[in-house]
């Protein structure tokens, strides 16, 4: 098992099938871990309790700060955009690229004052294989709920992952009295571009689009598909002032958007309704005038922005 390096270089940790019952020979053996094996069995054990990333490197940092005192202990995955971290970073750190079974779950970095011992680096590297089991059975399980609330088609968030949203950001707004907006879009003529151009071009204009509205949106907006060439953006934190100068700047990206087929360009506008939440309202309330809305924009020859109070 190759180690990892103080500061700027990360080693690989590697473990395979065999790598367990490794372990706990090795640590039985008591030239590892103070308590033998069943202080391995029992961190195993703990870590089987959770499938959430965070919890877990909450709990095997808790549980090997004992044997291996650090500062801080992360885990990043950015091809997950996943990054946990735990403690203060201190000036020296140890880093490894974490892989079980020809698969790579990510780099996990411990720092502290000092640098690791040897001593140490050998025995972070027994005490990683309770690890990168629950780990990869936890990032699998991340992976399918983010799968079932993304639309595959333009990769943002679905329906689903919507309703649940706006009842949370709904909640949220009528218990602290923080302002709360949302911005439906309908993408104007959308049968017509299918007809013309085919269901292939209609995917593509979709992807487009929501490209351009995703490259307009702050990080604390949620932006979802609501169905069909229809799109709900929730801007928590927004009043009317704020929401409508975000969906001209949405209707002005889209105007422009130089979206191609083939050879043959296809242009695109879209239809903007806006809504605010009032006392009294719910997710369902408000969800309808934001959709009044976006039908009064249709209505006044669509490629424009109306607000529903």
């Amino acid at each position: 098992m190759p180690r990892g390096q103080d500061i700027k270089e990360a080693g690989a940790f590697s473990a395979e099938a065999g790598d367990l019952a490794l372990m706990y020979r090795t640590i039985d053996s008591g030239s590892c871990i103070p308590g033998g094996t069943s202080t391995a069995l029992q961190l195993a054990s703990v870590l089987q309790t959770s499938l959430d990333v965070d919890r877990l490197i909450e709990i095997f940092s808790r549980h090997i700060q004992h044997l291996v005192p650090h500062g801080s202990m992360s885990f990043e995955n950015r091809a997950l955009q996943l990054s946990v971290s735990k403690g203060t970073p201190e000036k020296y750190s140890r880093s490894y690229q974490l892989v079980v079974t020809a698969q790579t779950l990510g780099i996990l970095t411990v720092t502290r004052r000092t640098r690791l011992t040897a001593a140490e680096g050998e025995l972070l590297e027994h005490l990683s294989c309770c690890l990168v089991y629950p780990l990869r059975n936890a990032i699998m399980y991340r992976s399918a709920v983010m799968a079932a609330l993304r639309d595959p088609l333009t990769g943002i968030n679905n329906r689903t992952a919507m309703n649940s949203a706006l009842i949370r950001e709904t909640e949220l707004a009528r218990r602290y009295g923080a302002p709360l907006s949302l911005i439906a879009l309908d993408v104007d003529h959308f049968k017509a571009i299918n007809d013309r151009h085919g269901h292939l071009a209609g995917d593509h204009v979709l992807k487009c689009v929501a490209e351009a509205i995703s490259e307009c949106t702050r990080s604390s907006d949620m932006f979802f598909r609501s169905g069909g060439e229809e799109f709900l953006i929730v801007a928590s934190n927004t009043a009317r002032d704020g929401a409508m100068m975000l969906g001209e700047r949405i209707r002005r990206r889209i105007e422009s958007l130089e979206c191609q087929y083939g050879e043959e360009p296809v242009p695109v506008t879209i239809s903007l309704g806006i809504a605010c939440y009032r006392p009294g309202d719910n997710s369902e309330s408000l969800f309808e005038k934001a959709d009044t809305a976006l039908y009064a924009a249709k209505s006044a020859g669509r490629n424009c922005v109306k607000f529903q109070d």
